[in-house]
């Protein structure tokens, strides 16, 4: 037995997201705008899916996205630390151009696909753990269930991958999907390979790019501006 349908949700937008600083696993909440997103976002999953069963990683970004889902569906919450961010060890709360300026070297290599900093998780490490996690309770579904797990950005794209049967070494072909927004896999059959496989990416509530970075008091902005 295992879940049909496999959803992946990204967490709301926090003040580290809106800097553009690198979160890792710094116990940041969301922002005023991440709230409204985990809100808006939640409707719009639960008008696509009909969730069985919420799992989230138990960082407080997460779990309240997850609660926010839970409050929609009248389904519980359940907290796992396998779903976490990927630690980035001394990256962690930094800039990008504090990166670059501190490690160069490093930093210019894991932007063309190498490993970050020394004390960062290694990427098979996410991997694996968020592959355990999901296939464990992915295991105690039906066929005709469907699993919603609420993570990160880097944990999301990387347990993807590795769920997707690729090498989560080499292959860097997705990013993190936007606050709030998931992905979608489905299981195939009973000797399927991969066992897991892709319909959508980054999909969400239906709204512009812009509207949703800022917030719910875009619009009125906008006229005013």
């Amino acid at each position: 037995m295992r879940a049909g349908t496999l959803l992946l949700l990204r967490h709301g937008r926090t003040a580290y997201n809106a800097e553009g600083r690198l979160q890792g696993q710094v116990d940041i909440p969301l922002d005023d705008v991440g709230r409204w997103q985990a809100r808006e976002g939640a409707a719009a999953l639960a008008a696509a899916h009909r969730v069985t069963r919420i799992v989230t990683s138990d960082l407080v970004r997460a779990a309240d996205t997850a609660h926010a889902l839970g409050e929609v569906t009248g389904l519980p919450v359940t907290l796992d630390a396998r779903l976490r961010e990927r630690s980035f060890g001394p990256w962690e709360g930094l800039t990008a151009a504090e990166m670059r300026e501190g490690w160069p070297e490093e930093y210019a290599a894991w932007r063309h696909g190498g490993e970050p900093v020394d004390g960062a998780e290694p990427r098979a490490a996410v991997g694996e753990r968020f592959v355990e996690a999901v296939e464990e309770y992915a295991g105690g579904l039906a066929r005709d269930e469907v699993l919603c797990v609420v993570s990160h950005g880097a944990a999301i794209s990387t347990g993807t991958t590795a769920l997707l049967g690729l090498d989560v070494e080499t292959w860097r072909g997705l990013i993190g999907p936007a606050n709030v927004h998931w992905a979608e896999l489905r299981a195939g059959g009973p000797d399927a390979v991969p066992s897991w496989r892709l319909a959508r990416y980054d999909a969400g509530a239906a709204f512009s790019r812009e509207h949703w970075a800022a917030g719910p008091d875009w619009i009125s902005r906008q006229a005013s501006a």
